[in-house]
């Protein structure tokens, strides 16, 4: 039996090790009316430790997510701020976090003004970030993803700068810098999409990098990858493209990968009942390979969910029952970010009009108000709390069971 990660070419090592999450303090979304009560969750890999994960660890905690119906945060960063808090909120929730870097945030990371001929700026920020990741990641106590997204064909030598960071690392530390990618040629012809994926996936394997490609197009905008326009037919996945792409990539030894398959979800910001999900398609895509190939494994493509924003939970739920194991989270975290500035700055206005004089004097001292690092540290919380909510809508808390 094949399986889309190829989970059985692994041999997972049998370290133990110990998590100890803090304690969960979170309050769920009031528009997320599900209820989050306890539920049983399955030992977790002794090859998945705290820190980020790559490889056999990686497929081995992906599958832990599949069997136990939960979905990882996949975050979109622009910073150490958003990459602290996404490690902060792993550690309040009691689970996995996958950190992402997408082009435009790998420019930014390395300074807006940094020379970015030939994507240099763009590829040292996002290998910058990963490394900051590896510095403190294993301090959180939490499994923490390290991953790109987006990368249409115009962008390949973006990608290519990311491999050769990979290959690298791997030469030096036995793994890759990032333990995941996203090749998005959901514009291409399926045969050139898949074709590329699987060039790049032949790649990959040799350093046990697990790639994510994307068939059909998720709507709306999202960091220079804008869909706003496109035909609504495309927002709809086939399960016969699906098997195709599983079908071509299974062929790759060693190749592990997750489908960003099209449902009907978009990016952006959207009132709840705005976006039209199907994640019956989901359902029946799985379905229909499984009738293909046949095995114990009823679900054998492990799914990912782009555009999520304005989805209902229900919804959400439905398709992690279909295989979903990670949602990316972007707009409502950069939301989250700048709610924490604003209501800093509201809490603290006539303590932040000038460097000297507030209501306590006209001679008292304001540094220990516009310490930028003040905030900064109240966009972090803000955002943290919102991951806490998300991870629950995605029945990813307290996971991490070692007992």
């Amino acid at each position: 039996m094949k399986l889309s990660t190829a989970s059985l070419l692994f041999i997972a090592p049998s370290a133990a090790l110990a998590f100890a999450p803090g304690k969960t303090a979170f309050r769920t979304s009031t528009s997320l009316r599900m209820s989050t009560e306890a539920k049983t969750v399955t030992k977790l890999p002794a090859s998945v430790k705290p820190g980020v994960v790559t490889g056999p660890a990686l497929i081995d905690l992906l599958n832990h997510a599949k069997e136990n119906k939960y979905a990882i945060p996949g975050v979109n960063i622009v910073g150490s701020n958003s990459i602290n808090a996404c490690m902060e909120a792993a550690k309040k929730y009691g689970g996995p976090i996958m950190v992402t870097f997408s082009k435009g945030g790998g420019q930014f990371i390395a300074g807006k003004a940094a020379d970015n001929s030939d994507d240099a700026a763009s590829i040292a920020g996002c290998v910058a970030g990963a490394k900051h990741v590896r510095e403190v990641a294993k301090l959180y106590g939490v499994p923490v993803i390290l991953h790109t997204d987006h990368c249409q064909k115009a962008w390949l030598p973006w990608f290519d700068g990311l491999m050769e960071a990979n290959e690298q690392y791997f030469k030096e530390h036995g793994e890759p810098l990032f333990s995941s990618h996203m090749l998005d040629l959901s514009e291409e012809t399926l045969e050139e999409n898949i074709g590329i994926c699987k060039q790049y996936l032949e790649r990959m394997a040799k350093m046990n990098c697990l790639l994510e490609f994307e068939l059909g197009v998720t709507g709306g905008e999202e960091d220079g990858v804008d869909n706003s326009d496109v035909d609504s037919s495309r927002l709809y996945t086939q399960p016969e493209e699906v098997f195709y792409a599983y079908e071509q990539l299974s062929q790759v030894p060693n190749g592990s990968f997750t489908c960003a398959a099209s449902f009907g979800n978009v990016h952006g910001v959207y009132a709840p009942g705005n976006v039209e999900l199907k994640p019956e398609i989901l359902h029946n895509t799985q379905k229909y390979i499984h009738e293909k190939i046949g095995g114990e494994d009823d679900k054998p493509m492990l799914f990912v969910f782009h555009g999520g924003s304005g989805s209902g939970v229900e919804d959400i739920r439905y398709a992690i029952e279909a295989g979903v194991i990670k949602m990316n989270i972007d707009t409502d975290t950069q939301w989250a970010f700048w709610k924490g500035i604003r209501d800093y700055e509201a809490k603290h206005h006539d303590y932040l009009q000038g460097q000297i004089g507030n209501p306590e004097g006209d001679d008292k001292p304001n540094k220990k108000y516009y310490d930028p690092r003040m905030a900064l540290r109240a966009g972090e919380e803000s955002m943290a709390q919102r991951l806490c909510e998300a991870a629950a809508d995605l029945n990813c808390v307290n996971v991490l069971n070692m007992n």
